[in-house]
């Protein structure tokens, strides 16, 4: 739905889609996006890979990473919601806008970076969106010529959400594409957590700078793939 508004507001858009099947589906619903990249998140050669595909394109205004599993392994967890947007945040092209998509879950979220290192006890989904936070907040301080943000999109009636789910489904989408494009001051930020267009409170760990230096540290060694100064 945010990449549907920014393609009918005018914008080049390209999509990412897990595999060709996926991908085919996710062009039928956005028709006006130039293009589809395809990379399956939970392996990390396929995340390089899609760094690769997206330079060859590039370079990009606005990055959103909004790919997750929720009900998934340890393992998928960690890979999808964690490692690979550390790794396509590295490895990609730097564009001037970066936007993160965390949750509420993650106020209750653990920093545990040696939970990385085995699949039980591993990292819960609360635990991925907080390293999720702690990664923008990191990317804001380290260039501060991007505006690099963190959204909570809500409790909204998606597949992952549920039909039921009480949120507000247009502000969830909203808020990315604002976030992409918008020369609102407001939006014009970086380093800030943002709910429904404004700034929301958020788990105060996310801004210890030493735990951001260790969780880049250790995403380096499981990845191979340093941060870019």
């Amino acid at each position: 739905m945010a990449a549907k508004a920014l393609a009918d507001q005018g914008h080049e858009v390209v999509l990412h889609a897990r595999n060709q099947i996926r991908g085919n589906y996710a062009k039928e619903r956005v028709p006006g996006a130039i293009s589809v990249i395809h990379g399956d998140l939970s392996d990390l050669n396929e995340i390089k890979r899609v760094a690769i595909d997206v330079n060859a394109i590039g370079p990009f205004d606005a990055v959103i990473h909004n790919a997750g599993v929720y009900q998934a392994s340890y393992k998928e967890i960690l890979t999808v919601n964690v490692l690979a947007p550390y790794i396509l945040t590295c490895l990609i092209h730097k564009p001037k806008r970066l936007i993160y998509l965390s949750s509420d879950m993650h106020l209750h979220g653990k920093v545990n970076l040696e939970s990385f290192k085995r699949n039980f006890p591993g990292v819960s989904y609360s635990d991925s969106k907080l390293y999720l936070l702690m990664l923008s907040k990191a990317v804001a301080r380290k260039w501060p010529e991007v505006y690099a943000n963190a959204v909570d999109p809500g409790w909204v009636p998606t597949k992952m959400g549920g039909k039921g789910a009480p949120d507000d489904l247009q502000k969830g989408y909203e808020t990315q594409s604002w976030l992409a494009v918008s020369n609102d001051p407001v939006a014009k930020v970086s380093g800030h957590y943002f709910y429904h267009q404004a700034e929301h409170r958020y788990n105060v760990l996310a801004d210890d700078i030493s735990l951001q230096e260790e969780f880049l540290s250790t995403c380096k060694e499981i990845t191979g793939v340093p941060f870019p100064q």
